[in-house]
């Protein structure tokens, strides 16, 4: 099926730049630790990525995306070009002065959003220096993600999957160079930022050119696609600020804990989003402008069955992840990070902090899908309000869990993940009575299977984890073999049970990854 092979280019590219993450973190957390410089080089770090979620992969692009690919559907590429080069000359206008403003007034942005590092002046004017450097990112990244979604309604997938690679790496060499070049791994890795932003919009603006999509600088007209785009982004905004109102309270709420947890977050957080990533961001990207063609074009039966494969992708590839993260979240934070400044205690800590956010791992996937699906028939308002609503019970739990309950920064975690299901109970009341979000009974079969399955798959890995984990507390090589045995007993036994329930059929595997032969001329 189109969507799955989609979905297949993207993960498997998102796949790759969570492994060159990895070992960007695992250097990081060398380096760094989870001291004063790694709290700040995080604080740098985040500050122009939450930006980002509004205007890169945020509301601008479920916003920009179904618009385009209506344009694409109804008045051809032409057209449609020239719509996004009116919306790429806005972006850069707009996110030009407010990347300027940001730079002169971010030492009382940090105020705001890390009141913790004011009692800590070294730790203030480090992330107040780190974060001027890596803000320019932003600008460059939404840039990007306007090329990038050009590419993704054209069913051209792969360039903007591989652009996060290219951030990676480009951490990993600086971070590498960063004795000779740098006076710190810190400084170093904030310069990684903003270059791997230049590397990013060269490397799919080229990819644009090479494909004949004609994008560039014009006098922007308010045309009615950008006027299109501008009402869908309203509440898209509104959403997003809200979501990253909800990120930027958890990271408040950490700089107000003993230092480290802000840290903890963060190593904790890159586990979470190798599943959320791969799953939720292959899904999301390869659903929405598929689904806003079949939903334009009126084909409704085509809509509900991508609606439906998507959600079934999503449980049978999320389940078992999170189920993996909880059971052996000691075992994994402590294989990948435990060594030189990182310690056991921050291996417990942070591995309490993951089991909060494996929690919530599905919810946050499968919300993917049923918020592509209110994006995809041109509807904001709904995902924002539920959005809004998230954020706040997010907020408001993470208070009670630290300050009514005794939680460390676990309680953060746990309160994400929490949110995490609400967002979807409130999502799938909004599309009851969507003919296109029905499930079908291939759905309604196999839904309780994957969890039946997904459970008994974390209970045994728990229960192997208790005799053997000695095995995590030897050398590193040891640590290595051990965990991926691990994993290879996980897959064995829950794409096992898959197949014996049919949910998996060999065959059809097989058939999906056989190349089809070009025909023979007539």
């Amino acid at each position: 099926m189109k969507l799955f092979k989609a979905m297949a280019t993207v993960g498997g590219l998102t796949g790759l730049s969570r492994i060159a993450g990895f070992l960007r973190d695992i250097l990081t957390a060398l380096y760094l630790g989870a001291g004063p410089l790694a709290d700040a080089f995080f604080v740098a770090l985040k500050l122009p990525n939450f930006f980002r979620r509004i205007t890169g992969e945020g509301a601008f692009s479920v916003a920009f995306v179904p618009v385009y690919s209506e344009a694409l559907e109804r008045e051809g590429p032409g057209k449609a070009d020239l719509f996004a080069s009116d919306a790429f000359t806005i972006m850069l206008g707009v996110l030009g002065v407010f990347t300027l403003a940001a730079l002169a007034g971010m030492p009382w942005i940090i105020r705001l959003i890390a009141p913790g590092f004011i009692d800590e002046p070294g730790k203030f004017e480090m992330a107040v220096h780190l974060t001027r450097i890596t803000f320019p990112y932003l600008l460059l990244i939404s840039l990007s993600a306007v090329i990038g979604g050009m590419l993704n309604a054209r069913d051209v997938f792969a360039p903007f999957a591989i652009a996060p690679v290219i951030f990676n790496l480009t951490l990993v060499g600086f971070l590498l160079l960063s004795d000779v070049l740098f006076s710190s791994a810190g400084i170093a890795m904030a310069w990684g930022v903003s270059v791997a932003g230049i590397l990013q919009l060269v490397w799919l603006w080229s990819c644009a050119r090479r494909r004949r999509l004609h994008i560039r600088i014009v006098r922007p007209k308010l045309d009615i696609h950008v006027r299109k785009v501008f009402r869908l982004m309203g509440p898209g905004l509104i959403g997003a600020g809200a979501m990253q109102i909800n990120l930027f309270a958890d990271m408040m709420i950490a700089s107000l804990l003993p230092t480290g947890a802000i840290s903890y977050l963060y190593y904790a957080d890159r586990l979470n989003q190798l599943p959320l990533g791969i799953v939720g961001i292959a899904v999301g990207t390869a659903l929405l402008p598929m689904l806003s063609r079949a939903i334009s074009g009126g084909r409704e039966s085509e809509a509900r069955n991508l609606f439906n494969r998507g959600l079934e992708a999503c449980l049978l590839l999320a389940l078992p992840a999170a189920a993996g993260l909880a059971a052996l979240s000691d075992e994994i934070i402590g294989t990948l990070f435990e060594r030189g400044e990182f310690g056991p205690a921050d291996t417990a800590a942070t591995a309490m902090v993951l089991s909060g956010y494996a929690f919530g791992l599905p919810g946050y996937i499968c919300a993917k899908v049923l918020s592509t699906a209110c994006w995809a028939r041109q509807d904001t308002a709904a995902p924002v309000k539920i959005t809004i609503l998230c954020a706040v019970n997010n907020i408001v739990l993470s208070l009670i869990l630290i300050w009514g309950f005794g939680f460390g920064v676990e309680g953060i975690a746990i309160a994400t993940g929490v949110s995490g299901w609400v967002q979807v109970a409130l999502l799938w009341r909004v599309l009851r009575d969507t003919p296109v979000a029905r499930p079908d009974t291939r759905l309604s079969r196999n839904a309780p299977r994957i969890i039946g399955a997904s459970a008994a798959m974390g209970v045994l890995l728990y229960a192997l984890s208790i005799p053997l984990h000695g095995f995590f507390e030897a050398q590193t090589a040891v640590r290595f073999a051990a965990l991926a045995g691990f994993v290879g007993l996980a897959l064995s036994v829950y794409f096992g049970a898959m197949i014996a329930m049919k949910i998996l059929i060999p065959g059809e595997i097989r058939k999906f990854f056989r190349k089809t032969k070009p025909s023979a001329p007539g």
